[in-house]
């Protein structure tokens, strides 16, 4: 906040839930107390449709205004929130909303690597005026002071802040489902004192003992059923959860296959209470609309604390979803990755379905960033102790991968910049083409190009250097000192002198049949040579 005060502009890398946005909301008070905007950008419209709500608590409502695909609310308000791609828009115009624009908060700002819409972030970052200061929020990134010297160079004065510890211990689990007639689950952490569960490996293995993925219909192990999970969670304590599910469809099954088992996680009280807010909600809306979503339906599992959420839903749908959430009376939300970015609804567990990710082209493993927003969800502050993510076991990924992805910490951000149809056809309508070219050559992605290539000369012109003080050393040398060997007691790295007279670095030693001994060998003058021990005198 002091940099904020300075005038200055600041990263936030920082685990969930630690206090980020508290940053961002005193650039919001400073702005106002100047007499000046603040634009508040979220990456999807759930997150934008948050903050607006919970700006609106903290400021009035009539202060704060909304701008995405699905709404404008109040656009001329001192503070708006809004998707990124909307501000974006705006730059490229030359809007007149952006003239006395003070502040601009871009939130989950490491979305920069994403390979759809990361070049947005960038391009709103080269597009502001020189004198609107940002305040970025990012996950916990490792190269955070590269994104931070990035800003510096594009923006100016920009302060880094880093915090790696979350507020709340996170516990990861590996749940496995074993065959037979007593089918049952298996749930161990996947890390013992510090170091990956050695118990783990155990269900990579098939019914003969072999090493090696066990799949089919002969394999021992298999995926917890989506009602042996979330009966796992209700006997041990671990409600409220939401289950990943990277797909739309995959959702919706999961929540009516749960319905269909006659699941009811509310008590009575419960269900009033979603009646309630429902109807208020609901209200003044045309029942023949209400009708041909489904609502009947939908209501049902709200009232008994079981819901999908997912971009498919209808905005209102959504919001009720999440604010029953926040309010504790739905139990378990099946649902995609996007609840994990920045929505403010933590939960006491976090369930991954799967650790494949289906990329509109082929399967990839999660990345450790994606796994960490993920997982960033469990454990609410001031409420639980520890938060819980608990892995299904897949028979394509083995234990050793899911314990590497819960134990790391490295997420180095990469710019997925790169210039696209739109940005092309921005650019053309509102740019010239110097001030193009001098936009793409200021990208984070063209930075971090730079910074390589730099580091890349550095290190060759020191190991040129060093090549150059060990021949210039050799060179000078005119006499030996030293003790003769034989060439069957040389090591690789070791210096001789041969009988041609010359200093070679023994770079490999042979043992052939016979006693023989071949020697490869680099000579002072940069020359590779093979020598036979029998060749020497």
């Amino acid at each position: 906040m002091a940099s904020v005060d300075a005038g200055r502009s600041v990263l936030v890398a920082a685990p969930t839930s630690s206090g980020k946005t508290v940053v961002a909301e005193h650039a919001v008070d400073r702005a106002l107390a100047e007499g000046r905007r603040t634009f508040y950008t979220a990456p999807i419209k759930a997150l934008s449709n948050q903050k607006f709500r919970d700006l609106g608590r903290r400021l009035g409502t009539d202060r704060v205004g909304l701008m995405t695909g699905d709404q404008v609310v109040a656009p001329e308000a001192p503070v708006v929130v809004m998707t990124t791609e909307v501000l974006r828009n705006m730059l490229y115009s030359r809007s007149d909303a952006t003239r006395g624009l003070g502040w601009v908060v871009l939130d989950e700002v490491h979305f920069l690597e994403d390979p759809y819409r990361g070049a947005v972030w960038e391009e709103v970052v080269l597009n502001l005026a020189p004198d609107v200061g940002v305040v970025a929020l990012s996950a916990t990134v490792s190269n955070a002071g590269e994104l931070g010297d990035w800003l510096t160079a594009v923006r100016g004065p920009t302060d880094v802040v880093v915090e790696t510890r979350r507020p709340v211990l996170l516990r990861t689990h590996y749940l496995v489902a074993e065959r037979g007639r007593g089918r049952r689950l298996h749930r161990l952490a996947t890390h013992r004192g510090g170091s990956p569960n050695p118990d783990g490996r155990h269900f990579d293995a098939d019914d003969s003992g072999r090493q090696g993925r066990g799949r089919g219909r002969g394999s021992r192990w298999a995926t917890p059923r989506r009602d042996e999970v979330l009966g796992e969670l209700a006997d041990h304590g671990l409600l409220p959860a939401i289950h990943f599910i990277f797909s739309r469809a995959g959702c919706d099954e999961a929540r009516d296959a749960i319905l269909a088992d006659g699941v009811s996680l509310n008590d009575e009280a419960g269900v009033g209470a979603v009646d309630d807010h429902v109807a208020a909600r609901l209200a003044g809306l045309p029942p023949g609309d209400l009708e041909a979503l489904g609502v009947d339906s939908w209501i049902d599992g709200l009232r008994r604390g079981v819901a999908s959420h997912h971009a498919g839903l209808v905005p209102i749908f959504k919001e009720v979803t999440e604010e029953l959430f926040a309010m504790g009376l739905l139990k378990v939300v099946y649902a995609t990755e996007t609840l994990a970015l920045g929505v403010n609804l933590p939960a006491r567990t976090v369930v991954i379905d799967r650790l494949t990710k289906f990329t509109g082209q082929t399967h990839e493993v999660l990345t450790p960033g994606q796994f960490t927003q993920l997982t960033g969800r469990a454990g609410r502050r001031g409420l639980d102790s520890d938060g819980h993510a608990i892995v299904c076991w897949s028979p394509f990924v083995s234990f050793d991968r899911v314990a590497s992805l819960a134990g790391s910490r490295d997420f180095v951000l990469r710019s997925a910049f790169r210039p696209t149809y739109n940005m092309v056809a921005n650019l053309i309508v509102s740019r010239t083409r110097a001030e193009a070219v001098d936009l793409l050559g200021r990208s984070f992605a063209q930075f971090q190009v730079d910074r390589q290539l730099a580091n890349r000369q550095r290190r060759n012109a020191e190991k040129r250097g060093e090549a150059e003080r060990i021949r210039a050393d050799l060179v000078e040398a005119s006499v030996v000192d030293g003790d003769q060997v034989p060439v069957a007691a040389l090591r690789p790295g070791e210096v001789v002198v041969l009988d041609d007279g010359l200093a070679h670095l023994v770079l490999s030693v042979a043992h052939r049949g016979g006693g023989r001994v071949r020697l490869r060998s680099l000579d002072q003058d940069g020359r590779m040579a093979t020598v036979d021990s029998a060749e020497l005198g």
